[in-house]
């Protein structure tokens, strides 16, 4: 069998493109027989343009998150034609048909809408294959462009409004958002992470646009509303980590923690989780059954997918920290509620997702090959 080679194109404006880049990295080395190699085309291309982007992007959710939420909802219905779309989608060009001359990829696939692909085809005048992995549970047509040869999304939703939009059903399949294929694989205990196994466990992923302060006060308040314990996951923000640990070094319920590898542990051992709506650690917590409590999402994707998840049952959205705990307050004192969330997420569940989509791919790209190679006998 030919050993095929394939770029994966993501960026770092959060931590859930790359991720899911790196769960398909996963499943298709344990394939075999494929070469896979991740990008951060803007980072390789405008490392200058990257920073600021990310900086101001990171920015927007603490300092302007409702003009981030406008400018998100007046181009999410751009057309792959407009002029807009395509200054968008010329960020990395030179980079990218460079990396393309070089290595000659057999296919590009996509886990950030960073669309240069069609524009370098042409200009080489090679058409290579192009996947789209779209990681949210709402879609920007920013992800959307006719030379896609296939789309992978979350939710049977997504899947039909692009069918409805055109795109043929044979070129979208409804497989969830790629995660660790060893996702839920682990053992983890209550004692690893230095929790109590006798009480029931809020996971808290410390989200980026509250304060360290209001952070502070959730924890505290969670852990004297009932007989809880408090696992707040702080990441890669050290000054956090430190401040909390300080504070609450004396109190036993409230676990403050830094970047946690096996967060899908944590996610096994607790009884709900409040974070960020992500669109990695939403289908994480999906595949977790992990009832899920959003903390005043930002303006954008993040709020639509916050919303969707409402909608089918599977999560709470949250505007002050009274509702926050009345939430979960709900969630440990009413048995039925936690059923019922958990059974919507169930509902909502694609297990495997990263295999499934690397799996799929290897066999668009035999289909290919085989109808390519077909074309050449008849025309000799």
């Amino acid at each position: 069998m030919k050993r095929r080679k394939i770029f994966i194109l993501y960026a770092r404006f959060g931590e859930g493109h790359w991720q899911a880049a790196s769960a398909l990295q996963v499943s298709f080395a344990q394939q075999g027989n494929t070469e896979v190699k991740l990008i951060d085309l803007l980072a390789e291309s405008h490392p200058v343009l990257n920073e600021v982007s990310r900086y101001v992007y990171n920015k927007s959710y603490q300092v302007l998150p409702q003009v981030y939420g406008w400018v998100y909802e007046a181009t999410k219905g751009m057309k792959s034609d407009s002029l807009f779309a395509s200054w968008l989608h010329s960020f990395g060009t030179v980079t990218l048909q460079k990396l393309v001359e070089q290595e000659q990829p057999d296919a590009i696939i996509h886990t950030f809408p960073i669309l240069v692909l069609p524009y370098v085809s042409q200009r080489m005048g090679r058409k290579i294959p192009m996947f789209n992995v779209v990681t949210d549970f709402d879609l920007h047509f920013r992800w959307v462009h006719p030379d896609v040869d296939k789309y992978y999304v979350a939710t049977e939703d997504i899947r039909k409004q692009l069918c409805d939009l055109g795109v043929d059903s044979h070129r979208v399949a409804a497989t969830g958002i790629p995660i660790r294929p060893d996702f839920l694989a682990g053992s983890g205990t209550a004692a690893h992470y230095g929790l109590s196994p006798h009480k029931p466990i809020v996971l808290m992923i410390a989200a980026a646009n509250a304060s360290g302060s209001e952070t502070a006060e959730l924890c505290r308040k969670l852990a004297l509303r009932r007989e809880t314990q408090v696992a707040v996951v702080c990441g890669r923000r050290q000054k956090l980590k430190d401040s909390l640990t300080d504070l609450f070094k004396a109190n036993r319920d409230i676990t403050v923690l830094g970047y946690v590898d096996r967060i899908d542990e944590l996610m096994g051992i607790s009884a709900c989780i409040i974070t960020k709506p992500g669109g990695l650690t939403l289908s994480e917590a999906i595949s977790a059954e992990l009832p899920i409590v959003l903390y005043r999402p930002v303006p954008g994707q993040e709020r639509n997918n916050a919303r969707y998840l409402q909608n089918k049952g599977a999560a709470v959205i949250c505007h002050s920290v009274e509702q926050l705990l009345s939430a979960v307050t709900e969630l440990f004192s009413e048995p039925g509620r936690q059923l019922e969330m958990k059974l919507a997420l169930r509902s909502l569940s694609k297990k495997g997702a990263a295999d499934r989509i690397a799996l799929d791919i290897v066999r668009q790209l035999h289909i290919m090959e085989e109808a390519s190679s077909t074309s050449i006998m008849v025309r000799i």
